[in-house]
């Protein structure tokens, strides 16, 4: 195999190629090496790449494997991780001028966990400011959508949304606390998941809403998502909100058969008028395709799901100016732009304002578990439509604008898992105007595996997530 061919395999065949030792690390990580110096001056995925660390990592792994000392699955893998938690003796910036210098002294929960399963650290992935608002003025550079260089990759986790699908990386974790893993993996043609709340540590990140801030993979199958997951998942005494539930053999339970599974279409959100017909004609095809490959599917109603933003948007808006309320009154002009608009309408939002939301939040989430008496997973678009242009000016446009973006049902789609804890799945389905779009798989809370099986099912059968961007 060339050099260059190794980038193009999924996770899970290079970690087949390197247990096998027909691959080495070494020839992996120069590889991926390789491409992030020729691409990322164009995507701008990267805020730091790891190098020289990568390599002396990757020269570790070859030796141990060499001895019978493999460690699993991610032993050898290179990875990409979103730049919003610690990471020790490498440089954390949260996108931000801010703390642009700052360099940890340990590492985040997920990333001891990656390094205890083998995984090889190649870089830092650029995001919107502290993984809030959209930025305009980008400290380390605008990431481009690969598909499109004047489109957005999404948001907030951009880099890794674009690092994977430029095969910059072998597999990525991104962080979603209302999309930000959902919205680039679709906007890029990838498969993202938003575990469920409590599923994967938290410890070491730089959050902006502790509620509903959920770390995940992002990655080009989702059999690689799930091999991923696998390695950072479960209990952590560091974080008090992870769950002592078992984490399953997720790779093991991808068999491709979905038959008897109940799986429903979410009315409110296929057929709302702000849904492009492209993608809706895209997710209920895919629908049909599930159908056909043996699981029951019928088309469902929760109301209240349309009301997932209205609901998420005062929490996440207040716990974020929140966490940064010293900076707020010491450094405000140090942020952008829009990031200062964000900060400062969630520090007005009044107190019963975010009392009433968690109360709402908590009746739908009792709606969302009783339809989930009725189906196994929901099925929806990830996003109302493709990825659109590259933010041109500051601001966060008029007072109408803003209302329509934060608080109706036009940006819900991604807010329902978030706003009740449920893991969701975003994988390609189509294509409109030469850019991916998203189908989202959501499940019961702590069911990955469910969500896993119905997404590699598909991706079975389809060939949307093999597509490789022009570039």
């Amino acid at each position: 195999m060339q050099k260059t061919d190794v980038t193009f395999l999924t996770a899970t065949e290079l970690s087949e190629q390197i247990k096998a030792r027909e691959v080495s690390p070494v020839e992996a990580v120069e590889a991926y090496l390789a491409r992030i110096e020729d691409l990322n001056p164009t995507l701008n995925s990267y805020i730091t790449v790891c190098a020289k660390e990568a390599l002396e990592e990757a020269q570790k792994a070859e030796k141990a494997i060499a001895a019978g000392r493999y460690l699993g699955p991610m032993h050898g893998i290179p990875v990409a991780v979103k730049d919003q938690w610690w990471t020790k003796g490498v440089r954390t910036t949260a996108g931000s001028n801010i703390i642009r210098d700052f360099v940890p002294e340990e590492d985040a929960t997920v990333m001891a966990r990656l390094k205890e399963a083998g995984a090889i650290l190649l870089g830092k992935t650029n995001l919107t400011e502290f993984a809030m608002a959209y930025t305009y003025h980008y400290p380390f550079g605008t990431p481009t959508n690969p598909w499109d260089q004047s489109r957005m990759p999404g948001g907030s986790s951009a880099g890794s949304g674009s690092a994977t699908a430029a095969f910059m990386c072998a597999t990525s974790l991104g962080e979603d606390t209302g999309g930000s893993i959902r919205g680039p993996a679709s906007y890029c043609g990838i498969a993202g998941l938003r575990p469920s709340q409590g599923r994967v540590s938290r410890y070491g990140l730089l959050g902006s809403c502790w509620s509903m801030d959920t770390i995940g993979p992002m990655s080009r199958s989702v059999k690689d998502c799930a091999m991923t997951l696998q390695a950072i998942a479960g209990h952590d005494p560091k974080d008090r909100y992870t769950w002592k539930a078992p984490v399953p053999d997720y790779v093991s339970l991808l068999d491709g058969n979905i038959k008897g599974l109940r799986v429903g279409i979410l009315r409110e959100q296929v057929y709302g008028d702000n849904i492009a017909p492209e993608v809706r004609n895209a997710v209920l095809t895919a629908a049909e395709v599930i159908r056909g490959q043996g699981a029951s599917v019928k088309e469902v109603s929760l109301p209240g799901a349309v009301n997932g933003r209205a609901i998420a948007s005062p929490i996440t808006y207040l716990e974020g100016s929140t966490i940064h309320h010293r900076y707020v009154r010491e450094r405000l002009s140090e942020y952008d732009h829009n990031m200062r608009i964000t900060l400062l309408l969630g520090s007005l939002i009044p107190a019963q304002t975010y009392y009433k939301a968690q109360r709402l939040r908590a009746v739908l989430r009792q709606e969302f578990l009783d339809l989930m008496t009725t189906v196994d997973l929901l099925m929806l678009p990830t996003s109302a439509d493709v990825a659109p242009p590259l933010v041109d000016k500051p601001g966060l446009g008029t007072k109408e604008e803003f209302k329509q973006e934060m608080f109706t049902p036009r940006r819900t789609l991604t807010s329902l898992a978030n706003v009740v804890g449920a893991p969701a799945l975003s994988v390609p389905c189509g294509f409109k105007d030469g850019l991916p779009v998203g189908l989202q798989i959501v499940g019961r809370p702590m069911e990955e595996e469910t969500v896993f099986r119905l997404g590699h099912a598909y991706q079975e059968v389809t060939d949307w997530h093999t597509r490789r961007p022009p570039i």
